[in-house]
């Protein structure tokens, strides 16, 4: 059994204009992560809990973008855009895995946040490299295990539609809208699960900040309360930018799904936000700018003596 994917543009000029597109959205995407896991690496400075978050969650979303952008690009330039069965519930475990590992690892780090504002004096004891290792792990295998479970779970049911995915990739949504059985009764489970993998986290996050903000509040320099806040921007922006595409994508109702603005909405949370998160750190951290700087300067220099 093969499913056949829709959701790709019959015309020539824009099949090639969109290659094109998503071959440089991946190409950035992999170098700024890159660029900021060798930042994190070779300067000692950055061996701390924030930026060893920041690095784990640069190396979820290069393996996560690596689950369904090569097959797009390879479907593009297909003539017959089809995926197996067992192709198609593998990438839909490990796209759905390490998107909800994403959103655990904004938990962590937002309660790593919580600890060096609310708690400065035991920062140093309590976030260790052995919890920072542990929720790291944690993150991944329990993304990893929901996601299993539910498209377990989706892989079981009847699909008595035509196996057409209105989608350029294997998502719960389309795959969904393909299903026979009572609609109501699966939407329901398939919402549970994505209130575990989505809302559970942000659930975390939320009360974290709501932790600091009565802790920046009670600061009584503007510089202090200034320095507290820049501290937790750049996250702020990424949790903003990833729940807002998640949220709209996964809660929601089946019954009001339309498949064109569903595949532009997936295509802002799996390229655009992987590839807006390293500018989004990096433009608003100056030890990740002047570190990246004097990097490409060395390099420069080596290359040209």
């Amino acid at each position: 059994m093969e499913f056949v994917f829709l959701g790709y543009p019959s015309n020539p000029e824009v099949c090639i204009l969109f290659f094109l597109g998503v071959n440089l959205a991946y190409t950035l995407i992999i170098c700024g992560h890159v660029l900021i896991l060798v930042a994190i690496q070779t300067e000692a400075r950055l061996h701390t809990p924030m930026y060893y978050f920041l690095g784990s969650l640069s190396a979820v979303e290069i393996c996560y973008t690596a689950v369904v952008v090569p097959h797009i690009l390879a479907n593009i330039v297909q003539p017959e855009k089809t995926i197996t069965l067992l192709g198609c519930a593998t990438q839909m475990i490990f796209f759905i895995g390490l998107g909800s590992a994403d959103c655990f690892l904004l938990a962590a780090m937002a309660y790593d946040r919580y600890v060096a504002i609310c708690h400065p004096l035991q920062y140093p004891l309590i976030m260790t490299l052995t919890l920072c290792i542990h929720l790291v792990v944690a993150s991944v295998v329990i993304g990893l295990f929901l996601s299993l479970q539910l498209v377990a779970f989706i892989f079981s049911l009847p699909f008595c539609r035509a196996q057409s995915i209105e989608h350029f990739f294997c998502d719960v949504p389309p795959v969904m809208h393909l299903v026979c059985a009572n609609s109501h009764i699966h939407e329901q489970s398939v919402l549970v699960a994505a209130t575990l993998a989505v809302a559970a986290p942000f659930f975390l996050i939320t009360t974290s900040y709501a932790f600091i903000m009565v802790a920046v509040l009670k600061i009584h320099s503007a510089a202090g309360r200034h320095q507290a806040f820049s501290t937790c921007s750049s996250h702020l922006t990424v949790v903003l930018l990833q729940y807002g595409c998640c949220a709209f994508m996964y809660l929601c109702p089946n019954s009001i799904y339309y498949p064109k603005q569903d595949q532009f909405i997936s295509l802002v949370y799996t390229l655009g936000t992987p590839l807006l998160n390293p500018l989004i750190y990096t433009l608003r951290n100056s030890e990740i700018k002047g570190i990246l700087g004097r990097c490409l300067t060395r390099n420069y220099l080596f290359q040209n003596n």
